[in-house]
């Protein structure tokens, strides 16, 4: 059974967007058997002993699969991609192509994305923070302007086949739900819908919200 370690509590204006889901979707679309275990962020649980032994980061999520143990929400997606035999090609240049676009969501796109979400959440009164939002707009749009000419061309990032790609760039482009920053993106929006149009994300949602007592539909 894979154990994976994820937000039991937390902030509530971090609710839908943390990075727990990316691993969550995944296993609800690989149809691996999951429990899940639920830590109080508030409360300190993450700092704890025993799961700085897990994650000397003490971040979420943690994965478990019969003592092996991983961390890195890219290093996890991958992982059960190869585990299930899912969302992931056969053949090594395919495989090369959705490890390229992994790295591409997180090391290209969810940089200014994620301080853009976290100035509009945490820093709407500090005007030296309001101050540099312009500036990763003008950073996240050179990454989204490049996503939107490479989705003129195909429904998913490696061409007709949702991939475990997509669940990564689809859960850093929600970082910015809210605002205005993917508003001259329409192939990027209908690419992110599109995505989360799928079955598997919609019960992620489901459980999560249950879990962490928000609202029914309140993460859509």
């Amino acid at each position: 059974m894979l154990t994976l370690y994820a937000f039991g509590r937390v902030h509530a204006k971090v609710i839908g967007v943390t990075r727990d889901l990316r691993p969550l979707w995944m296993l609800e679309e690989c149809g691996l058997p999951y429990e899940v275990r639920g830590l109080d962020h508030s409360a300190g649980e993450l700092n704890s002993e025993a799961y700085r032994r897990l994650t000397p980061f003490a971040q979420i999520p943690v994965l478990e699969d019969d003592g092996f143990v991983l961390t890195e929400t890219g290093a996890i997606l991958l992982y059960l991609a190869e585990k299930s035999g899912r969302l992931i090609p056969s053949d090594l240049q395919g495989r090369a192509q959705v490890t390229r676009w992994c790295f591409a969501a997180l090391n290209t796109v969810e940089p200014p994305l994620f301080q853009i979400a976290m100035i509009d959440m945490f820093s709407a009164d500090d005007p030296s923070e309001q101050a540099r939002r312009p500036g990763l707009v003008k950073w996240a749009d050179r990454a989204l302007g490049g996503l939107e000419e490479w989705l003129s061309a195909r429904p998913y990032l490696v061409g007709e086949d949702f991939t475990v790609a997509d669940v990564l760039m689809t859960t850093v482009l929600r970082e910015v739900r809210g605002s205005d920053v993917l508003a001259r993106y329409p192939r990027v929006r209908a690419y992110q819908q599109r995505c989360e149009a799928r079955p598997a994300w919609q019960r992620t949602l489901d459980a999560y919200e249950q879990r962490l007592g928000a609202p029914p539909g309140s993460t859509r």
